[in-house]
């Protein structure tokens, strides 16, 4: 019998991600009618600007989940799961600064190809127990925790074999996927009594709902827009409540990083552990929803000192603001950070992919001897070298925890710990989490050794 060859694992993300996508559409069905209202809105910005910088084949299919987990255990398995499906943790972001008690890492695809053929991302933040004020309380949940298992364990089989033996054939790969997805779906019943559901919510909501339930569920999933202030209009008119301003910067003319909106999370109904066998006490649970998102170009980090000291002068939208007024006034502040590639480029405050011209191109055949001796900023201004921002795939700290705030009610502020949480979640991962700074960096190197190598005596 002839052994079946393996599944790519951007191929494996690619059947993953439609598969999540397609329970979360059963679940929540609010969340289908917000990817036709950002399909409309797509089509209909590709036809009145189709040269867009940044559109290409992936724009449909994108999306970024997120999904909250309680204990080491959970994320070292999950981060093997990902890496069957060719993600990889990028990115360290502590919410706790933000009064979340969380840290989180983005498991997404590294290489331009991966990102090219399906660029799912899912966000992944991991509740950091030492953060809850109550020491009875904070027992409890550990219990609790330790108690329950996410993953239906032929998961676990599979990714076992999987790394044994280098990868899976189709029917495995299926079968992953099909398992997998136990762990991101709904469970209407609690884990735990009314009494204990309450305490953690005063806590905060997100207490309850990583350590309340059997599984983490998916909490949201995110398509992205070409035109997210036009999609924030259009929610209510479909019935569609939005959240009350769009994350992160301003609408520009180059756009820059991630904006994010969202629908409000849905009360949906549950049903609480009896104190007896089989007994059960109803109650009502917010937590899941629906998100839109807005990419634009990767910054360098002095682009991204340049944005943060702006979002700080900025502070933050008050209880009388709306969309319309947060946008005008943050797009004042927005006015010295430049909006043109050109000189964002030229302040390198946004990493970029360099390519030859069809005019180099076409000299390239005849002779290359016009390019000997002459640096990058000539090549550009002969019209010999183009370049394209780069896409960020990455996320914001302060927008991640907006979004999360948004979405949950009045609770306990925590505080941060003096523990070096960082190097506490890699060591659960077995390994470094990736700095995105690097990797933009490594992409924007190569597209310019490539060029180089094609334009023999250049001196970029």
């Amino acid at each position: 019998m002839i052994a079946q060859p393996f599944v790519s694992p951007d191929d494996i993300r690619a059947m993953f991600c439609s598969a999540l996508s397609d329970m979360y559409k059963k679940e929540v069905p609010l969340y289908g009618d917000l990817i036709e209202l950002v399909n409309d809105v797509n089509s209909e910005i590709k036809k009145v600007k189709p040269d867009l910088w940044e559109i290409g084949d992936r724009l449909r299919v994108e999306r970024h989940g997120a999904i909250r987990l309680g204990t080491s255990e959970e994320l070292s398995t999950i981060s093997r799961m990902f890496k069957q499906m060719g993600m990889y943790a990028v990115g360290y972001y502590d919410l706790s600064t933000s009064g979340v008690p969380v840290h989180s890492t983005a498991f997404r695809p590294k290489t331009t190809s991966s990102l090219d053929k399906n660029p799912f991302r899912i966000f992944t933040s991991l509740l950091r127990t030492e953060l809850i004020p109550d020491l009875n309380l904070r027992n409890k949940v550990i219990e609790i925790l330790n108690e329950r298992d996410i993953f239906h364990p032929n998961v676990k089989e599979l990714i076992l074999k999987s790394e044994n033996q280098g990868g899976l054939n189709k029917i495995d790969s299926e079968l992953l996927i099909e398992y997998s997805l136990e762990t991101f779906k709904w469970h209407k019943s609690a884990l735990v009594d009314e009494e204990t559901y309450n305490e953690m919510k005063k806590t905060h909501p997100l207490l309850a709902d990583v350590a309340g339930f059997k599984g983490p569920h998916i909490n949201h999933l995110t398509p992205r827009t070409l035109d997210i202030d036009a999609v924030q209009r259009m929610m209510a008119e479909r019935g569609i409540p939005p959240k009350k301003v769009i994350e992160g910067p301003p609408v520009r003319e180059c756009p820059i990083l991630l904006r994010q909106t969202s629908f409000q999370a849905l009360t949906e109904p549950i049903n609480f552990a009896g104190s007896s066998p089989g007994e059960t006490s109803q109650g009502l649970h917010r937590a899941r929803f629906g998100e839109i998102e807005s990419r634009g170009a990767a910054l360098t980090p002095a682009g991204h000192e340049l944005y943060q000291n702006l979002m700080k002068q900025a502070g933050s939208f008050t209880p009388t603001d709306n969309n319309e007024i947060w946008q005008i006034r943050l797009g004042k502040i927005f006015q010295s950070f430049p909006d043109t590639w050109e000189e964002i480029r030229k302040q390198n405050l946004a990493y970029f992919k360099y390519s030859l011209s069809s005019f180099a191109q076409s000299q390239l055949s005849s002779s290359s001897s016009s390019f000997i001796g002459k640096g990058l900023e000539e090549l550009i201004k002969d019209g010999i070298i183009n370049y394209t921002p780069i896409v960020y795939e990455d996320f914001l700290p302060a927008s991640a925890a907006g979004i999360f705030q948004s979405n949950l009610g009045e609770h306990v502020k925590t505080t941060t710990s003096g523990l070096n949480a960082k190097e506490e979640m890699e060591s659960h991962l077995n390994s470094k989490i990736q700095d995105y700074f690097e990797l933009y960096n490594e992409i924007q190197q190569l597209s310019l050794d490539q060029v180089k190598q094609q334009l023999i005596g250049c001196t970029i």
